[in-house]
């Protein structure tokens, strides 16, 4: 074998490898990933609890997709303010809000990287749009939000 032909071998070699590894990564039912899509509805659903407390005012929904420990950030007037998840639930009114039919939620994304996890979440309102950012571990084999940063952007009165 001369040497352009052995070049041209490895060369044709190397590339069926890559083309092998790239069709097994494309390949749907790939290893893991029921197990993401899994997560990422296990994920949805604890933001939906988190979101019926928003709906009805009741803070027992919204606690049940948190964590004990679970604490909230965010900027007010330009300094980094914190809450502990008690003070926030205590927040919780009982009742849904006046305007709640006007109110919109929903999951922008989930990213998922084996027991940990982030979700960005929008938060429609009449006079804001909140931009929530959780972070959620799996803890005891149940997705639950550990942290909450959020931005408020006000709308102009219409």
């Amino acid at each position: 074998m001369t040497a352009v032909a052995g070049t041209r071998t490895a060369a044709v070699l190397a590339l069926a490898v890559v083309a092998a590894f790239a069709a097994a990564a494309a390949a749907p039912g790939r290893p893991g990933d029921a197990e993401t899509r899994s997560d990422e509805e296990a994920i949805r659903a604890t933001i939906e609890r988190y979101f019926e407390g928003h709906r009805t005012g009741h803070g027992d929904a919204a606690a049940s997709a948190f964590h004990p420990i679970a604490r909230l950030a965010w900027i007010r007037e330009g300094a980094l303010t914190t809450r502990s998840l008690e003070e926030y639930l205590a927040g919780f009114s009982g009742r849904p809000a006046d305007d709640e039919d006007r109110r919109r939620r929903r999951v922008v994304n989930v990213d998922v990287a084996g027991d940990a996890a982030v979700a960005r979440l929008e938060l429609d309102y009449p006079d804001a749009t909140i931009t929530d950012f959780m972070t959620l571990l799996e803890v005891d084999g149940e997705w639950k939000i550990v942290h909450k940063s959020f931005h408020v952007q006000p709308k102009e009165a219409s």
